[in-house]
C-alpha cells in the first residue's frame, strides 16, 4: 500500500486549523483576562463560557477516539453486538444524574477542581492519596488516545504510528499549554462538527457498497456472522449490569466533566449543559453504531481487504477505520480519518488540561506551595501538562497494555473516588478517619479481585469466577460490590471515630486528624479568595 498523499495533505490541513483556533482562544482569553484571576481563566475560563461553546466541549469531551470507535467495534463483534455498547446510554445517564445531583453543590461553592471537596472535607494528605487514581486514569487515556490514532494512521494514509503519536501529541500539547480551558473549548467546536459532518458523510457510502447485504436483514438473521443486535446470556448478566452502573456512576468524580460544569456563569447554566450534552453523546453514537452494522453485514472478501476477515485477523478494533478505507471511496474515506483525528484531539486535551490543573490547584498551591503567587501556579500548571504530555505519548508506543492500564485506573476512580466524592457533598459527617480506611479497603478489594487484562490472577474469588482461555473472570458484579463496601467504611469508620473519641474510649492525644477540633480551626480566606476570584475554601491551621 501506498502513502496516502490527499489524506496526509487533508490531516495537515485539520491540524493547521485546529492549531490555529487554538491559538485565536488563547488570545481571546488572555484579551478577556483583564480584572480576572490568570490560574482561574486557564482552568475555569474565568467561570465564563457560554450555554453553547459549554455544550460542545461538554459533549466533545466524552465523544472521543474510544467512543466512536470503540462503539463501532463491539457492534461488530460477533459475542458482543448492540446490546453490549453500553456507553450512549451509560454516559447519558451519568451526564443527568451528574446534572442534578452533583453540579449544584459544586457550583454553587465555587470549587475550581473535583479535588476540592475532598481536601475540603478529609484535609490536604488525604487529597493527594485520592489525587492519584484520577491522574493515572488522565494520563493513560491520553496514551490510549494516541496509540489508537496512530493505529488508525497506518491503516488508512500507511504512515508510522509514532510520527502520528507524536505530531497529534505535540499540537495537542501546544494550544492546550497556551490557553488553557478557552483554548480546548473553542477546538472542541470545530471538532465536534468535523466529526459529525464526516460520519454522517461516509455512511450512505458504506451502506449501499456491493459487498454490504442489508443492515435491517443482518440485525435478526445471520447471514456472514451472528446479528448485529447481539444478545446477553444469563451467566454475563451480572457482569452486563457492573460495567453498565460503572459507565453511569464511575464517569462522573473526573475533572474532565466537572471542569465544564464548574466554568459556567451560574448552577442552572452547569445543569443544562449537563442534560443536554448527555443527548449530544447519546446521538453521536447513531454513525458509530451503523458503521458496526455495516462490518458485520460485509463480505470482505469481495474488496481490496481480502480474506481472512478482521475478526480472525484480530483487526476488529480497527473496524471502524477499515470500513471507511475499504467500503468508500477514498476522497470520502479521508474525510472519516478526519472525524477520527478530531474525536481523538477532542478528547486528549480535556484529559491533559485535567491533569494539569488538578496538579497545580490541588498539589502545588495547597500542599507543596502554600504562599504561591498566580503565576507561579499557571506556570506550574503548564509544566506538569507538558510533562503528563511527554509521558503519555511515550506510553502510547506500548499500546496494549496502555488501554488496560486506563480500564483498571477507570475501576479505581469508580471504586475510591465516587464514593468519597458523595459522601464529602452529602454526607459532611463523614470524616479522615472514614476516608483513610474506605480508600484501604477499596483498593485492596479491587486489586484482589484480579485483572485478566494484565494477567493479575485474583486473590477472592467472587461468586461465578470462571477460567475462560486461561483466565480467571469475575462475572459477579464485584465493581459495583466494592464501590458500595467503599461507601458503607467510610460512614461506618467516621461514625465510630467520632464515638471512641468522644466517650473517651481512646485518648483525644491519639486525635492525628484533629476531627474533634481543639488543636486546629478551619480560617476561611476569604480576602485571598476575593483577590483570586476563586472557591471559598478552608486551611487547616495547626497551632504551635
Amino acid at each position: 500500500m501506498a502513502l496516502n498523499i490527499p489524506g496526509l495533505v487533508s490531516l495537515i490541513v485539520f491540524f493547521t486549523l485546529t492549531l490555529a483556533i487554538g491559538i485565536w482562544a488563547s488570545w481571546k482569553s488572555k484579551k478577556d483576562q483583564q480584572n480576572r484571576n490568570p490560574t482561574e481563566m486557564a482552568i475555569v475560563g474565568g467561570r465564563n463560557i457560554n450555554v453553547f461553546i459549554g455544550l460542545f466541549t461538554a459533549t466533545a469531551t466524552w465523544v472521543g477516539g474510544a467512543y466512536i470507535s470503540g462503539t463501532a467495534e463491539i457492534v461488530y463483534l460477533p459475542s458482543k453486538g448492540l446490546l453490549w455498547v453500553q456507553a450512549p446510554v451509560g454516559f447519558a445517564l451519568s451526564l443527568a444524574i451528574g446534572g442534578f445531583f452533583f453540579v449544584n453543590p459544586m457550583r454553587s461553592k465555587n470549587y475550581v477542581t473535583v479535588m476540592d471537596p475532598l481536601q475540603e472535607t478529609y484535609g490536604n494528605v488525604m487529597g493527594s492519596l485520592l489525587f492519584i487514581p484520577p491522574l493515572l486514569g488522565e494520563v493513560f487515556w491520553f496514551a490510549a488516545i494516541l496509540a489508537s490514532l496512530g493505529a488508525t494512521m497506518r491503516v488508512i494514509l500507511d504512515i508510522g504510528g509514532s510520527s502520528a503519536i507524536i505530531i497529534s501529541a505535540c499540537t495537542v500539547i501546544l494550544y492546550t499549554l497556551l490557553g488553557g480551558l478557552y483554548s480546548v473549548a473553542y477546538t472542541d467546536v470545530i471538532q465536534l462538527v468535523f466529526i459529525t459532518l464526516s460520519l454522517w458523510v461516509c455512511i450512505p457510502f458504506a451502506l449501499v457498497n456491493s459487498a454490504t447485504e442489508s443492515i435491517y436483514y443482518t440485525a435478526t438473521h445471520q447471514f456472514y456472522q451472528d446479528p448485529w443486535t447481539g444478545k446477553i446470556e444469563k451467566q454475563y448478566l451480572g457482569r452486563w449490569l457492573d460495567d453498565f452502573l460503572y459507565l453511569v456512576l464511575g464517569s462522573i468524580p473526573w475533572q474532565t466533566y466537572f471542569q465544564r460544569v464548574l466554568s459556567t456563569a451560574s448552577p442552572g447554566q452547569a445543569r443544562l449543559i449537563s442534560y443536554l450534552s448527555g443527548l449530544g453523546c447519546f446521538s453521536m453514537a447513531i454513525p458509530s453504531v451503523l458503521i458496526g452494522a455495516v462490518a458485520a453485514s460485509t463480505d470482505w472478501n469481495q474488496t481490496s481487504y481480502g480474506l481472512p476477515s478482521p475478526l480472525e485477523r484480530g483487526e476488529s478494533a480497527m473496524i471502524l477505520p477499515l470500513v471507511l478505507h475499504y467500503l468508500c471511496p477514498a476522497y470520502i474515506s479521508i474525510a472519516g480519518l478526519g472525524a477520527i483525528a478530531a474525536a481523538a484531539m477532542s478528547s486528549a486535551d480535556s484529559a491533559l488540561l485535567s491533569a494539569g490543573s488538578m496538579f497545580a490547584h490541588n498539589i502545588y498551591r495547597k500542599i507543596l506551595r502554600k504562599k504561591a503567587t498566580e503565576m507561579e501556579v499557571l506556570w506550574a500548571m503548564r509544566t506538569s501538562m507538558l510533562v503528563f504530555g511527554a509521558g503519555a505519548a511515550g506510553l502510547a508506543f506500548y499500546s496494549s497494555s496502555v488501554y488496560d492500564l486506563w480500564f483498571l485506573s477507570g475501576e479505581l476512580v469508580y471504586t475510591l473516588l465516587f464514593p468519597q466524592l458523595c459522601c464529602a457533598l452529602f454526607i459532611p459527617s463523614t470524616n479522615t478517619y472514614g476516608s483513610a480506611a474506605g480508600f484501604l479497603v477499596g483498593l485492596l478489594l479491587r486489586l484482589l479481585a484480579g485483572e485478566p487484562a494484565l494477567n493479575i490472577p485474583p486473590i477472592i474469588c467472587y461468586p461465578a469466577c470462571t477460567l475462560v482461555n486461561g483466565n480467571y473472570s469475575q462475572l459477579f458484579p464485584f465493581k459495583t460490590f466494592t464501590m458500595l463496601l467503599t461507601l458503607g467504611t467510610i460512614v461506618a469508620v467516621s461514625y465510630l471515630s467520632v464515638v471512641l473519641f468522644q466517650r473517651n474510649l481512646l485518648p483525644r492525644r491519639w486525635d492525628v486528624c484533629n476531627i474533634m477540633g481543639g488543636n486546629s480551626t478551619l480560617i476561611p480566606l476569604q480576602q485571598i479568595e476575593k483577590q483570586m476570584g476563586s472557591a471559598t475554601i478552608a486551611l487547616e491551621e495547626t497551632s504551635g
